[in-house]
């Protein structure tokens, strides 16, 4: 694992305790949520992916600013902002809960289902440090059809093909 990795690991170690002690339900998902399912890193990633529901988003702030995060957000930010920890970058995305229960990603105007059932309390662990993350069918349904952009639809074909070796 290069520095950058092991920065990105430290960030999630941290905002999982903060948003733990701060009673925030949170949720790895993208690159890092296929590692902790494979149990290793299967590639480099750019940014850390957490998803928090929409409500708790006063909550997260306060409690990463707390322990020395910085709110980076950005212009165009609609569901979801961007906080640093030292040079690990976490893009936090918020998400709401359905009448029956679903987790939507409430998109203007087109609020998209994500889950039919709730993310639950899942915890996998990965070099020491433990996370709770997306369901694993969840996580490779999106996986299932890459992205359009190239780079993009690279990363999802690697994720696809590291999560193919997780039973389940």
């Amino acid at each position: 694992m290069n520095r950058e990795a092991h920065e990105q690991l430290a960030a999630i170690s941290a905002l999982g305790q903060a948003l733990d002690e701060a009673g925030v339900d949170h949720w790895l998902f993208g690159g890092w949520a296929v590692d902790f399912w494979v149990g290793e890193q299967t590639r480099q990633h750019d940014d850390v992916d957490v998803a928090t529901w929409r409500r708790d988003s006063d909550r997260v702030k306060a409690a990463l600013e707390t322990i020395g995060w910085r709110h980076t957000p950005m212009p165009d930010d609609v569901i979801g902002t961007r906080y640093v920890f030292g040079t690990a970058l976490v893009e936090f995305t918020f998400v709401e809960s359905g009448t029956a229960g679903e987790v939507v990603v409430p998109l203007p105007d087109h609020p998209v289902v994500w889950s039919t059932e709730p993310f639950g309390e899942i915890r996998r662990e990965l070099s020491g440090v433990s996370a709770r993350a997306i369901p694993l069918g969840v996580l490779r349904a999106g996986k299932d059809v890459p992205r359009e952009e190239a780079a993009d639809a690279a990363k999802d074909r690697a994720d696809a093909v590291a999560l193919a070796r997780v039973e389940g």
